[in-house]
């Protein structure tokens, strides 16, 4: 998979790290950009299309996938990550409405396009998918969920041709954790990694010097061998 002359869409796209995406899809000659946000994002490029999309609206995730034709990559970024206790289930509720089944909703959504292109669904997760981050454990818990529906969508979808990417980043310098004195990467180089990783047809895509330091033992360790394990049980029943 290579970005130059490619459908793409963008969820998020409004700022951080989607905003960058945009940005490097069409730096590798992407021909057309959808830019999806809950408001529209301004674009001086004509290759990019603004889509209203808040991935909690059922309407909404229907109107944006009937208003695209065709499209080659996916890119789930859309999140929220907010500081809680785990003492209120509403928090644990608004997570889970955005990190993951909004996920799931835009997916299946789009999912007759990107197997018609035999193409890719890149999801932007969290290192909290694989550690908790005790401050914000309503949001580990819903980037945990999201990393195995990308799993499951990685088994489930192989067969017909799409390929599933999940992005494990650690710190990036975005709105959600401006304030926190930590070392964070920019967004445009986690975006110009993001999509190395998708060209390189990474699997698990570690986009900064954080994250990168987990990525060969992740790729050679026994979670992935069990991952690799677990989806031969799908056997020819998946064949499409």
């Amino acid at each position: 998979m290579t970005i130059t002359d490619k459908t793409v869409l963008v969820t998020g796209a409004s700022r951080g790290i989607g905003q960058a995406l945009v940005e490097e899809a069409l730096r590798r000659g992407a021909r057309r950009v959808y830019a999806a946000a809950r408001r529209p994002v301004a674009y001086p490029d004509p290759r990019v299309t603004s889509v209203i999309l808040d991935v909690t609206d059922a309407a909404q995730v229907q109107a944006a996938a009937e208003s695209v034709t065709e499209l080659d990559v996916l890119i789930n970024n859309a999140g929220v990550a907010l500081i809680d206790d785990l003492s209120e289930v509403s928090a644990l509720e608004q997570h889970l409405a955005v990190n993951l089944f909004g996920t799931y909703a835009v997916t299946r959504a789009f999912q007759p396009l990107l197997v018609r292109s035999r193409g890719a669904i890149v999801n932007v997760l969290s290192l909290a998918s694989l550690a908790t981050v005790p401050i914000t454990p309503a949001y580990a818990i819903s980037k945990a969920a999201a990393f195995s529906l990308s799993q499951s969508l990685r088994a489930l979808l192989a067969r017909q041709g799409v390929a599933v990417h999940a992005v494990l980043p650690g710190p990036v310098d975005t709105d959600m954790i401006r304030d926190w004195d930590i070392p964070k990467s920019s967004p445009a180089d986690v975006a110009r990694a993001i999509v190395d990783g998708v060209e390189n047809g990474e699997d698990e895509i570690f986009p900064d010097p954080m994250s990168a330091a987990l990525a060969e033992g992740w790729r050679n360790g026994p979670v992935k061998a069990l991952e690799h394990q677990n989806m031969a049980l799908l056997g020819s029943d998946n064949a499409a």
